[in-house]
C-alpha cells in the first residue's frame, strides 16, 4: 500500500508528481531542487547555496514522515556541473555527517528551473524496539 507525503515546509511539486511516497517501510522523496518555499523560486545562485536548500526541503519532508536524516538509506545527485562535486560534497556532509547513506552522484545536461543541483531520496522507517 502507498499514500503521498506533504510538508508544507517544502516547495510545491513543479510537475505532476507529489513530494513523497510511503510505500511499507520506505519513504520515497522526489528530486528536491533548491527552491525556497517562502518565495517558490531558486534564490541561491551557486551550487552549494541550492544544496544547503535542498537539503532543508528534503528535512522537512522527512520530518512530515517522522523521520530524521539518520533514516536515509539512499540519496543520488544530479548536477549540472561536476566540478560542483566538493563543494556540493562540503554542503552534503553537513547533513549526513555520521553513517551517511549509499550514494550515487551524476552529471546531467540540464536541471529542473535551470538548477545546478537536484537530490532525491529513499528513507526507511525503523523497526519499533522493545524495551
Amino acid at each position: 500500500m502507498k499514500s503521498p507525503l506533504h510538508s508544507v515546509h517544502a516547495p510545491e511539486p513543479i510537475g505532476p508528481y507529489t513530494q513523497a511516497i510511503r510505500a511499507g517501510d520506505f519513504i520515497f522523496i522526489s528530486g528536491q531542487i533548491g527552491i525556497d518555499p517562502t518565495v517558490g523560486k531558486i534564490t541561491a545562485k551557486d551550487a552549494v547555496g541550492q544544496t544547503t536548500q535542498a537539503l532543508k526541503n528534503i528535512r522537512a519532508i522527512l520530518t512530515a514522515a517522522g523521520l530524521s536524516p539518520e533514516d536515509v538509506v539512499k540519496t543520488t545527485l544530479f548536477l549540472a556541473d561536476m566540478n560542483d562535486f566538493a563543494a556540493v560534497n562540503e554542503a552534503y556532509g553537513e547533513m549526513f555527517h555520521d553513517d551517511p547513506p549509499a550514494r550515487s552522484t551524476v552529471q546531467v545536461a540540464r536541471l529542473p528551473m535551470d538548477a545546478k543541483v537536484e537530490i532525491e531520496v529513499i528513507a526507511m522507517r525503523r523497526p519499533a524496539t522493545s524495551a
